[in-house]
């Protein structure tokens, strides 16, 4: 038997919500095949079984939030899936078990009013006896054998002479049967001559129904809504309460520096449709960015440090992490060792990230590790914003849109590829300064390009 526990899915997280089961207890499942989905603040994914066999027993209903490590559920490597006997039981059943629902209830009817101070042990030695004195009714004028009650009913709400219907019971008891079918047989000559008896006794039932349901009808509707309410994904409250924790504990600056881009912009454009021919995949100013924040990391390494307590943990290597939009939500993948990678090498992980968050396929330790953060805005049209640390990291890189600007260029007016860097910063750890010369750079770095994308 193999334990499948809820994994750790980012170095902060402690819990995880499994929001879906995709197996069943019963059902066979192959090893690494996907088990279930879960949901925290830094992943939405599926996670594949540990084991092949069947998944004996479900221990975490969907929905639920548990922590890291515990068990969810276990699988049983040694049996197969067991077929269930019990669907030739029952095929029949129901059936025959509605159709005498009807006759059972009207004999029933039937013996409490021909026998009511009979005990169980005498019925039947006497039901012959009732059955032979069953003929005298008549000629009393009475129709032969007992009536139930719903017989009885319906002889007054439809005016039945039930002298007049013949029974078709035990000892010729009148069933409910038998009065429907007189009243389908005599249905067209009914209307005509009505017995003198019935007006007394009809408007009796025409009184109570229809009156009380027209009369509720008209009553006051409520205003529509002026909103909408919908539910947060289990995703989206993960991030709030990522966020306000982020607020609650940096203290956050942002510095805002101008950055030139013109170079990076005509070797991107003379570059890009050789490099989707080479590589598959198109070339975007992220790896350029990212490998210039990379270099000025390792330069300035308490940017890419963080806080423990009352001391500064500097971090050996350089895990950045990119901010990757969601159709609900923010991940944010981390490219390990990004200051050892080349600019195809870090487009190509910032492709393969972005691809396997939005289908759900990014392992646990790909959301966790990273030591600093670019988020890209500038995609959406943006020119520059404030965005807010990813703890326990103290830095975030924002790039706004490249834009083509007028700008003065040894004092003369040039159309120029610029954009905005956005640096936000801990306070606690880093002041304004040391920022700025981080950011500096950075940007250094970018409008100093000189290195071949390919």
């Amino acid at each position: 038997m193999t334990d499948v526990v809820m994994p750790q899915m980012g170095e902060s997280i402690t819990e995880g919500t499994l929001t879906k089961w995709l197996k069943r207890p019963g059902e066979q499942v192959a090893q690494d095949e996907a088990l279930f989905e879960i949901s925290t603040d830094k992943v939405d994914t599926e996670i594949p079984s540990p084991a092949a066999g069947v998944l004996a027993e479900v221990l975490v209903e969907e929905g639920a939030t548990v922590a890291i490590n515990t068990v969810v559920a276990r699988i049983d490597g040694e049996s197969g899936a067991k077929a269930a006997p019990e669907a030739t039981a029952g095929d029949t059943a129901p059936v025959p078990e509605a159709a005498e629902e009807e006759e059972e209830g009207e004999m029933v009817e039937a013996a409490e009013q021909s026998a009511p101070a009979e005990t169980p042990a005498e019925q039947p030695a006497q039901a012959p006896e009732d059955e032979k004195a069953a003929p005298p009714p008549p000629a009393e004028g009475e129709p032969a054998g007992p009536l139930s009650p719903l017989v009885r009913r319906l002889a007054r709400e439809h005016n039945i002479d039930l002298r007049q219907v013949k029974g078709t019971g035990a000892g010729g008891r009148i069933t409910k049967a038998d009065v429907e079918a007189y009243l389908a047989s005599r249905a067209p000559a009914a209307a005509p001559a009505p017995p003198p008896a019935a007006p007394k006794e009809a408007p009796a039932p025409r009184v109570e129904a229809p009156p009380p349901a027209r009369e509720a009808e008209p009553l006051p509707r409520p205003a529509p809504a002026k909103a909408r309410v919908e539910p947060m994904s289990n995703m989206r409250q993960k991030i709030a309460e990522h966020m306000v924790f982020s607020k609650r504990t940096s203290a956050h600056v942002t510095t805002v520096h101008q950055c030139d881009m013109t170079k990076i912009a005509r070797l991107r454009d003379s570059a890009k449709k050789s490099f989707q021919e080479r590589y598959g995949f198109s070339l975007t100013y992220m790896p350029f960015v990212t490998r210039a924040a990379a270099q000025a990391l390792r330069e300035h390494p308490i940017v890419n440090a963080s806080v423990e307590g009352t001391n500064i943990l500097y971090h050996n290597e350089i895990n950045i992490g990119v901010a990757v939009a969601l159709e609900n939500g923010l991940i944010v993948p981390v490219i390990r060792r990004a200051d050892e990678m080349s600019i195809v090498g870090l487009q190509r992980a910032i492709v393969d990230l972005a691809h396997r968050a939005r289908s759900r396929q990014l392992k646990p330790d790909e959301v966790q590790g990273g030591t600093f953060s670019i988020t890209n805005f500038g995609s959406f049209g943006s020119l520059f914003a404030t965005p807010v640390i990813n703890q326990p990291q103290i830095g975030i890189l924002g790039v706004g849109a490249v834009v083509k600007q007028p700008v003065v260029v040894d004092d003369a007016i040039a159309i120029r590829s610029m954009c905005y860097l956005a640096l936000t910063f801990d306070h606690r750890l880093i002041d304004g300064a040391l920022a700025d010369q981080f950011t500096g750079r950075v940007r250094q770095i970018l409008e100093n390009w000189s290195e071949q994308a390919l």
